[in-house]
């Protein structure tokens, strides 16, 4: 029986993928926190991210989309508990997505299962209720098949990031209007924290009530529309609210140029997507989906945690912190 930590944790060895990852990092340091003995496998070290950044855990170095390296360069024949992804592809584009948000995840699944790896904690994203775009659907054929795997599982749907809405700060620094297509209440979300998130996976290890299950989940408060948070920066700001006007027509002209384009140029095809991926969180609400109504609901997306997006453009605004643009920001 493995002995219970001074913080009520049982401490377990927990293999990470994407530990290097801002979402990573959050969990990694929330699972040190906890007792836990963490091994993050992923490439070559990427710049930013050195032995300090991830003080407490051993990195290893491999191919996440190859099964034997995952096996001989990050398992090594070692006894893990739990597995914790984090894995994401950067930008969307389809190839990239089927590569690591399906296959590299496949691998990880296998080498798991014959590593006799009992749990498997899954970073997935909200945003696989409605799929229409090629990540989307990636991400969401391997939570079939990990569902389908038998292997006790916990898949968790974070709503929006604090870093894909923090892309405009600067903009209202310098004095610029805020940019919101339509009248900037199309959509609403409920941001959650890296640290908020990294927290609520490394829960996911010792709370029996999340295993086998899919669990979305948002920041605390309530819904945030993109109008709120120009409002907000600018009060932070001492500053009048202005904002420019963006025509949602605008993004599917833009999609039209691009996918005829890429008909003759694969570079634009790629584009296209990128815009399409745009288009869909310009008018895509990042909060549960009720399937029989087709409706996003505020109040079935649970909160957890305290840190706040103003929060957060406080400390922007002060300098007391970096913005991380999301590959997936519309602005």
């Amino acid at each position: 029986m493995t002995a219970q930590g001074s913080t009520g944790w049982q401490p377990r060895r927990v293999l990470v993928f994407g530990g290097t990852g801002t979402i990573g990092r959050a969990a990694v340091d929330a699972l040190l926190a906890r007792g836990h003995r963490v091994v993050c496998f992923g490439r070559t070290r990427p710049a930013g991210c050195d032995a300090a950044t991830l003080e407490g855990a051993e990195l290893r170095a491999g191919d996440v989309t190859d099964p034997a390296s995952i096996a001989r360069d990050g398992i090594r024949g070692e006894h893990f508990d739990v597995v914790l992804s984090c894995l994401a592809s950067r930008t969307g584009a389809p190839d990239d997505a089927w590569r690591i948000d399906h296959d590299a995840h496949v691998a990880i699944l296998h080498a798991a299962e014959a590593a006799g790896i009992g749990h498997m904690i899954l970073l997935s994203a909200i945003c696989v209720q409605k799929p229409v775009l090629e990540f989307q659907k990636a991400k969401l054929a391997f939570e079939r098949k990990l569902t389908a795997s038998g292997l006790d599982h916990t898949i968790v749907r974070p709503t929006a990031f604090f870093k894909s809405l923090s892309g405009q700060v600067d903009r209202v620094k310098r004095g610029k209007p805020f940019m919101v297509f339509g009248n900037g209440e199309l959509t609403a979300c409920k941001p959650i924290s890296n640290r908020d998130l990294g927290a609520h996976l490394a829960d996911c290890i010792d709370d029996p009530e999340r295993r086998n299950r899919v669990l979305p989940i948002g920041g605390p408060g309530d819904p945030i529309t993109p109008r709120m948070q120009g409002e907000a920066l600018f009060a932070l700001t001492g500053r009048p609210a202005r904002f420019t006007r963006v025509p949602v027509v605008l993004l599917d002209g833009v999609i039209a140029t691009l996918a005829m384009l890429g008909r003759v140029a694969p570079s634009f095809k790629a584009k296209a997507e990128l815009a399409r991926i745009g288009r869909y969180y310009a008018t895509q609400s990042m909060l549960v989906l009720d399937p029989a109504t087709g409706r996003y609901s505020a109040s079935a997306t649970p909160s957890t945690g305290t840190d706040t997006l103003y929060d957060h453009y406080a400390r922007l605004l002060s300098d007391e912190a970096e913005a991380e643009r999301g590959d997936h920001a519309v602005f």
